[in-house]
């Protein structure tokens, strides 16, 4: 049996189905949140559990924390909050501001409330890993208000790397570049998807297990003498 525990939040698909893989890979057993449709947990030698959650909710993410450390008898040494959205881009004068508020509810509310959360359920010695983008130095025409809201969690990360430094916590993020997900895909041809590619120096956009190996390497000791960092997965995209 194991002691490294991982909750993912928003481990159902993409970056974060890839997360939860890759720490049951290295040795955790693995709790991930989902919105609406339970999914299929990968086999491995380690238990997964899912759990539904909306992290807008702190009653949602509280019960998620306790219904980990009920269901695996302890509190997790890991918690990687990467649930979020985004929405149609369109320059700020344009902005749905419909649009705008779900981002802030759910990319800075939500994120909160886990990180929040996180803050008070990790072990001391643990690891805390945030997911947010390399738009928030890579300005980009039409994605200023999702690239506001990763900032937003930028700023919380490195304070509470402060915060928590006293239990040996560190406090980290990885800031994907584009990364081929069908949330990445969606609403968007083959030239779009060109202009992804070309964002990198290396001409392609990133693979999910590629920003999870970097999480991995951050929820681990392997990463002892990194916190309070922003680690940008992006192929060079500077």
């Amino acid at each position: 049996m194991t002691d490294k525990l991982a909750i993912v939040f928003g481990g159902s698909r993409g970056i974060g189905a890839a997360c939860v893989e890759a720490l049951a890979a290295d040795g955790f057993d693995v709790a991930l949140t989902y919105t609406s449709t339970a999914p299929a947990l990968p086999a491995s030698g380690h238990t997964v559990r899912a759990y539904a959650a909306d992290i807008t909710k702190a009653a949602d993410v509280a019960a998620v924390f306790a219904g980990v450390e009920q269901d695996f008898g302890r509190r997790p040494t890991c918690v990687v909050a990467n649930a979020g959205i985004n929405v149609p881009p369109a320059p700020v004068a344009d902005f749905d501001p419909v649009n705008f508020q779900r981002l802030v509810e759910v990319n800075i509310t939500g994120a909160f409330n886990v990180l929040r959360g996180a803050a008070k359920a990790v072990v001391d010695g643990g690891t805390i890993v945030a997911v947010t983008t390399s738009l928030v130095r890579f300005a980009a025409p039409g994605l200023g208000p999702y690239s506001a809201t990763k900032a937003a969690v930028e700023c919380l990360v490195r304070s509470m790397s402060k915060e928590l430094a006293g239990r040996k916590i560190r406090v980290n993020s990885v800031a994907p570049g584009p990364v081929d997900t069908d949330l990445f895909r969606a609403g968007k041809d083959d030239a779009a998807l060109q202009r992804s590619a070309a964002m990198s120096p290396l001409g392609r956009v990133g693979d999910p297990k590629e920003v999870a190996n970097a999480v991995v390497f951050l929820a681990t000791d392997r990463s002892s003498w990194v916190d309070g960092q922003i680690l940008q997965t992006n192929g060079g995209m500077v």
